[in-house]
């Protein structure tokens, strides 16, 4: 779907905050629509996948020359989460998966759980320190997350990693495509691909 010009400008400045600031895509979008002073109903909003066009293009612009290295350290550490939590099937998303994330960019792994509350019980097991956040999924519903930040060597920076987890029963949703036939998120497997793919 086209977009007119002020949804053109919301999804412009969206983008630009999605680069800059690591803000996920529904606070980014709104945000813009109260920069904008835009009155209009959220689903009158430009698209997650009209914002991911901007943020591409916003990329080519500004961060050609430094953003493939900083993704590739990025999916380097999710992969290496991902083997460390394969019990509870992992499969990353955002920015990180769909290819667009700068250093700024938050890990986003989902992971798929019988127990809800095996994830935070491995973490404690394994001595890895963490912070419990509830995330807003709409409709009233919230998501458990582990937020995990470790310092990268490669970005020379620390690495922010949210955990969110889930019922073992929403994996099959979750692997649902986007309006393009792209997927949100991938596993393990997947990932090792797209790291094979860049190297050569």
């Amino acid at each position: 779907m086209e977009l007119d010009r002020e949804q053109q400008e919301v999804a412009q400045t969206a983008a630009r905050m999605i680069v800059e600031d690591g803000l996920d895509y529904a606070t980014a979008r709104r945000k813009a629509l109260q920069e904008h002073g835009d009155g209009r109903r959220l689903r009158d909003a430009p698209s997650n996948e009209a914002i991911e066009d901007e943020v591409r293009a916003h990329i080519a612009i500004f961060h050609a020359d430094t953003q493939p290295a900083e993704l590739r350290a990025l999916r380097e550490v999710a992969l290496r989460w991902m083997l460390r939590l394969a019990e509870f099937r992992p499969h990353l998303g955002g920015a990180v998966w769909r290819g667009t994330a700068t250093r700024q960019a938050v890990v986003r792994i989902d992971l798929y759980c019988e127990d809800t509350k095996a994830p935070e019980l491995a973490f404690l097991n394994r001595g890895v320190d963490y912070e419990t956040v509830s995330e807003p999924l709409g409709r009233g519903e919230h998501s458990l997350v582990l937020v995990v930040d470790e310092r990268n060597a490669d970005l020379g920076d620390w690495v922010t990693i949210h955990f969110n987890v889930h019922d073992f029963d929403d994996l099959r949703g979750a692997l649902k495509p986007d309006a393009r036939g792209q997927s949100w998120r991938g596993d393990a497997e997947a990932l090792r691909r797209l790291l094979e793919e860049e190297a050569s």
